[in-house]
Order: C-alpha cells, then sequence, then structure tokens
C-alpha cells in the first residue's frame, strides 16, 4: 500500500481496514481459505477515501519524475518495476485509469491477488474483474508502447 499511497496515508489505510475487520469479524466467512482478500476488500472501500491525493501522487511523478513524499523503500520498488524511461508513461497510464480498473490492476499488480480474490475482495463478479483487467492492461501497454515494465529486459 505505501507504494500506492505513501508511508504516512498507508499507515492510516492498514489502521482503518483493521479496524474495520475487527467490528466487522462476524459477518467474516470461515469458509473462505484465506482473509487477505475480505482485507483487501476494506482496504481498497478505504483507499477509494484517499483517491484524490493517489491520483495527484501519479500525476506528479509523470511531470517531475519524483514521487512526493516517496521514501527510499518506494524509490527501490520503482526501480525494480523498470527502466527510468518507464516510470513516467506508467504513472501516467495509472493516473489515467478509472478507479475502478487501477484498483483490480494494482490489486493484482501489487497484491498479488488471484481474480477469484479481486472479485471477493471488491465484491464483483469475476467475468467484471477480468474485463477491468484487460481495460487496464491495453491502457498501460499502449502507454508503454507495448512493452512490459515487469519483464526484464536482457541484452
Amino acid at each position: 500500500m505505501a507504494r500506492r499511497l505513501g508511508d504516512d496515508t498507508a499507515d492510516d489505510v492498514v489502521s482503518e481496514t483493521f479496524l474495520a475487520a475487527f467490528r466487522q469479524r462476524r459477518d467474516y466467512d470461515t469458509a473462505r481459505p484465506e482473509a487477505l482478500p475480505w482485507l483487501y476488500g476494506f482496504a481498497t472501500n478505504f483507499i477509494r477515501r484517499h483517491r484524490r491525493a493517489e491520483t495527484h501522487r501519479y500525476k506528479a511523478y509523470s511531470k517531475v519524475g519524483v514521487l512526493p513524499d516517496a521514501d527510499d523503500a518506494a524509490q527501490q520498488a520503482l526501480e525494480r518495476a523498470s527502466a527510468h524511461a518507464v516510470r513516467r508513461p506508467l504513472a501516467q497510464a495509472l493516473a489515467s485509469l478509472k478507479a475502478r480498473d487501477r484498483d483490480v490492476l494494482l490489486l493484482v499488480a501489487w497484491a498479488d491477488l488471484t481474480y477469484e480474490e479481486v472479485a471477493g475482495a471488491l465484491s464483483i463478479p469475476i467475468g467484471t474483474v477480468r474485463s477491468r483487467l484487460n481495460r487496464a492492461r491495453a491502457i498501460v501497454r499502449g502507454a508503454l508502447g507495448s512493452t512490459d515494465p515487469t519483464m526484464e529486459q536482457t541484452s
């Protein structure tokens, strides 16, 4: 979450997430093998509250190449994700996505959730996850000139 929101906001979202989960613990379906998607559902709802700041961060990064209040860990994660030339177009692409498409993309890409887990976390059908992810990936690929920033380039 810190990659998405910055450390301070991520700390707030995590706190809000666990507080909400604790308050709604009786509603948790114990038949679920993992609680992580359930928690990401809460977190995604709280992140929506911070959406304007998140979009601002991506737009600022796309203009100046530095995330506001980025710490070393966030900067290192960006460096691992792609070469310097790809960062700004990637940030622009993320900022241009509809919020619901960005949520799905980041839950799959950064949280490493399966389509089924994303569907459960966001309370949407799996087909909706697939269509949103496909749309988001197409926009990001287009912004990056059909390159995949997660693939290592070999010389």
